[in-house]
Parts: structure tokens; sequence; C-alpha cells
């Protein structure tokens, strides 16, 4: 729930408003400021000492832990906060089919706002929390603070610019081709957020890697390798270097021809520059 002090000094109590609520005890679950949300969404308040007195609830999760299961009753729309966060559906025969991965400032839950329930689950890669805007509330307050609603929208609009990104991946045959384009979409993601665009740490495992490039789990191991074989990238477990940008974009275009070994032409002088560097260019691990 959002929580307001009431900063009318002429009412004998509280407004009965919804978005009028006593301050929570310690006790209580954490709250976050509506400022601090409007910030990661990166947008202005629009009245800094309202959204100041609005509180938003904060929920914790734990690596490996659900925020909400497929089909379950939605309660609220999430906003990551931090951490990483990857949606999968199960298919009648049990195999588990990873829809994507979200990390900081976007938004999980709004797809169950059509029918009230998850279409699909959301598991934390890694500590992570999470802003809860209610559902039963999140139009009032955002008709209440313009901010917000423009917030979502953007936040919204890149989503969906992303779900475009997916179908441009699965349109490559070759799996290595697929493994190029996601990490390339991962080096822009970092750089969004203001990270290194060419050191990459991968929360998500191989498998579930392997699940959204719809490829086997061996097949995406096998593709790291080719990528770092050819001297594209370096791998150490989930750390990966992106050694040439230019050549591994020029790979990703490959939408319909099969790799062969032409993709490697020049990489015995990457390999002995990434060497020269220091850098082990095939350390690939499951």
């Amino acid at each position: 729930m959002f929580q307001e002090r009431s900063q009318d000094t002429n009412q004998t109590g509280p407004q009965q408003a919804w978005y009028v609520r006593p301050i929570p005890s310690a006790a209580e679950a954490p709250q976050g400021r509506l400022t601090d949300l409007l910030v990661l969404l990166g947008v202005e308040p629009d009245d800094r000492r309202l959204s100041d007195t609005i509180l938003v609830p904060l929920r914790r999760v734990s690596a490996g832990s659900t925020l909400f299961h497929e089909g379950a009753q939605a309660d609220a729309v999430h906003i990551v906060r931090c951490g990483t966060f990857k949606t999968l559906r199960i298919a009648e025969d049990g195999y588990e089919q990873v829809l994507g991965f979200a990390g900081r400032a976007e938004v999980l839950g709004f797809d169950a706002l059509c029918n009230g329930r998850h279409p699909a689950s959301a598991i934390a890669l890694e500590e992570a929390s999470v802003y809860a805007l209610s559902l039963r509330e999140i139009d009032g307050l955002r008709h209440r603070v313009g901010a917000l609603d423009i917030g979502l929208q953007h936040a919204l609009s890149s989503q969906l610019a992303r779900a475009s990104e997916i179908a441009e991946v699965m349109a490559a045959v070759a799996s290595e081709v697929r493994l190029a384009r996601f990490l390339l979409q991962r080096s822009a993601r970092m750089a969004v957020y203001g990270q290194s665009s060419r050191q990459l740490r991968l929360p998500m495992s191989r498998r579930d890697i392997a699940s959204h490039l719809g490829v086997a789990h061996e097949t995406v191991s096998r593709s790291f390798g080719e990528l770092a074989h050819w001297g594209f990238i370096s791998v150490d477990n989930r750390e990966i270097g992106i050694l040439d940008f230019e050549a591994l974009k020029a790979f990703s275009r490959m939408t319909r021809g099969m790799v062969d070994d032409r993709a490697g032409r020049g990489s015995d002088e990457k390999r002995s520059r990434a060497r020269a560097k220091g850098i082990s260019p095939n350390r690939v691990s499951a």
C-alpha cells in the first residue's frame, strides 16, 4: 500500500483518500519513497514534496526465489530496484521456457493487467528488491503523480522495443549468431545502466541462456567456446569480455547464413593479441 502523511494542519485527522495512510512502524514491511522510484524510472518528480511523502512497499527477493508464479492472481506491478529476474513458462511436458531477463528499472507483472493473472513466473537470479505498486491503487497514483505515469510509459515502451529483439535473435539460423546477438543486446543494456559495455557479468546460467535462445545446453556452451576461439570474446565462467566489438557485430549480421571456418578468419591474430594482454579467450564453464 502507498502511505502519505497529511500536510494539512487544519485537519484533525488523516484524510480518508486512498493515498493518505499512516506511516508504518519499523516492524512492518520496508518502504521506499516514490521520489526514489521516479528517479529510478528516469523522470523528475513534478512535485517532490508530495512524492517524498508517498511511500511504496519494497519486496526483497533472495536468489532462486519466485516473485510471482505463472497463473497466480496478480496483486501488484513490480519495478526492479536491483538484481536480475528471469521470466519463464512451463510447457505441458515440463520444459522450462525462459522468455527473458529483467533488470534494474524494468517492469514485471504489467502483462497481468488484462486478465488479472500472471502469464509467466518471475524468479530472482541473484539477491534483488522490487517496488510493488498495488493494482488496486496504481491508477489513482498515476493520475495524482503525473511523473509516475510518464515513467511507467517510458519503461514499458523500452520493454516493448526489447521484445522485438527476441524475434531478431531467433531469426538467426546458427546458434553462434544467436549467442552473438544476445551478448550484444546485453552489452547495449549495460551501457544504458552506465556500466561497461565490454566487460559483462552474466547473472543467468548457461542453461537459462540456452532455453532463452531455443538451443540445447550443450550447444550454447559450445557456441561460447567458438566465439572465444574466433577471438571475438573471452570467457571466464560468467565473466564475458568482448575483445573485438566490431567483428562480433559484423558476425551477428549473418541471419540466414550457416557458420563455418570462415567465421574464424584472422582469429589466430586476435587470439595472439588476447594472450598478449593476459586474457584467456576460451575458458568456458557450464
